[in-house]
């Protein structure tokens, strides 16, 4: 096998990893998405599109997603050896490999994080590690 036939193309378009969550008006809970890669250190304001509900995220909840955001483009620098990289799943079936990539890129990833005192699920979409990603 050739590495073009194991591993995912080299990301051709900037990163963009999107995050939402259930606004937390009990009489709204509209999607509130914004893009992870453009959030800034020194705060950042989200606004609900619906009831225009404004969420000020506090330094401590800022620094656990710009973590998040250097763990995205770790990984999308990492794209070649994770193309190389499986994860095995032993089933009743026999033991499945799914490319590492394949999971970062396709599963969904969700966080849950504290928001004002409240529990909040954070779904994350990693857009794109690249345009024509596809398996070889």
């Amino acid at each position: 096998m050739t590495e073009s036939q194991t591993s995912p193309a080299a990301p051709a378009a900037p990163l963009r990893a999107i995050a939402d969550f259930a606004c937390l008006d009990d009489g709204c809970k509209a999607s509130i998405s914004f893009n992870l890669m453009e959030m800034q250190t020194g705060g950042s304001r989200i606004v609900c599109p619906q009831c225009h509900c404004e969420y000020q995220l506090s330094p401590a909840f800022l620094d656990k997603l710009q973590r998040l955001r250097r763990l995205i483009q770790t990984v999308q620098e990492a794209a070649d050896l994770l193309g190389d990289v499986n994860v095995a799943i032993t089933t009743p079936m026999g033991e499945v490999k799914v490319p590492y990539w394949l999971m970062l890129t396709r599963l969904n990833t969700v966080i849950t994080l504290e928001l004002n005192g409240r529990k909040v699920e954070f779904n994350f979409r990693i857009e794109p590690l690249n345009e024509k990603t596809a398996i070889r």
